[in-house]
């Protein structure tokens, strides 16, 4: 779930700076997406006992605070920044916070193996949204990739049933995580047009303290229904401690030792083996099915996201009408 620290690197335009060896921006990169893998893992477990809204505010809560002594330098100009566009800054981090939300909330309806693969659509999703509000250009072969990769998605809500297709009787879990990895599409989108100009680490932390902001009311709506107790049991503050430490804080400064040594383009390619981790240790520890539909759906998904990417065109942006 790292998904928005790829989307702050591109934005600002991300090189290579770091001089270890690429193996280790390989390895790092990896072990970020194996840890963000295991955070769907660990949503689904704690379903019972805590909220989707409480956990989103929490992992971000404790991932900032975690993060926030290794920025400390930039505090002078991070508080700049917010002072200058602090609105601006809570919009886009409100779309990260809602983006986290509906992909806990879909747990709920769906399963981790299904959240891994559709949520793979994100960088494709993006592409559209760019193409629609900034104009960025979109080539034929990237229309073709998209269509392969939402027939993937498809195949996957579906469970490859052609009945189901033809009643569109998709499940709300997965119409929930489509909705999640469009939202954090414009984020992504508000994060290229908005421009902002800090440092990446900073501008990490900010966003995110932004999305704990913003998710705190819907976790206190969820506290004032009653439909969770307030309390957890040792294997919900253990879930919770993974999804916000190893699975959060420490997934972002993995993936952003990745970017240093890679790049932005070359880390950013690591994300679809997330849909991997996932589905192998929700296999592993949550006991769910890998059935012949998600191997196809993947499959047509990293098709067409390979496609996107290969024939990406390489003319300015079309202005936006």
């Amino acid at each position: 779930m790292s998904e928005h620290l790829l989307a702050i690197a591109e934005a600002k335009g991300a090189q290579r700076i770091a001089r270890h060896p690429e193996a280790t921006g390989y390895a790092v990169g990896l072990l970020a997406w194996a840890l963000s893998g295991g955070v769907l893992v660990a949503g689904k477990g704690i379903t019972g006992e805590m909220g989707p809204w409480t956990l989103s505010f929490w992992r971000f809560g404790i991932a900032t605070l975690v993060l926030l002594p290794l920025v400390a330098h930039s505090l002078p100009q991070m508080r700049q920044f917010l002072r200058a566009k602090g609105l601006r800054v809570l919009g886009t981090g409100a779309l990260l916070g809602v983006a986290l939300g509906l992909l806990f909330e879909a747990l709920h309806y769906t399963s981790a193996v299904n959240t891994g693969i559709i949520n793979a659509t994100f960088p494709i999703i993006t592409l559209v949204l760019a193409r629609i509000f900034l104009g960025e250009a979109m080539g034929p072969g990237q229309v073709v990739g998209g269509l392969i990769a939402f027939v993937g998605v498809i195949v996957i809500a579906a469970h490859g049933e052609i009945a189901v297709l033809m009643r569109f009787d998709f499940g709300i879990g997965d119409v929930m995580v489509l909705a999640s990895a469009a939202t954090l599409g414009a984020y992504t989108v508000s994060l290229r047009k908005q421009k902002f100009e800090l440092a990446r680490m900073p501008l990490l932390v900010v966003l995110l303290g932004s999305a704990t902001v913003i998710s705190f009311p819907f976790s206190m709506v969820e506290l004032w229904t009653g439909d969770y107790a307030p309390g957890l049991t040792a294997d919900g503050l253990m879930i919770l401690a993974y999804a916000a430490i190893p699975g959060g804080a420490l997934v972002y400064l993995f993936f952003n030792w990745s970017i240093d040594v890679l790049g932005a383009s070359r880390a950013g390619m690591l994300l679809y083996t997330q849909m991997i981790f996932t589905a192998v240790l929700a296999w592993l520890i949550l006991g769910e099915a890998i059935e012949w539909y998600h191997y196809a759906g993947a499959a047509l998904i990293v098709v067409g996201v390979v496609l996107v990417t290969v024939f990406k065109p390489k003319t300015a942006a079309i202005p936006p009408k």
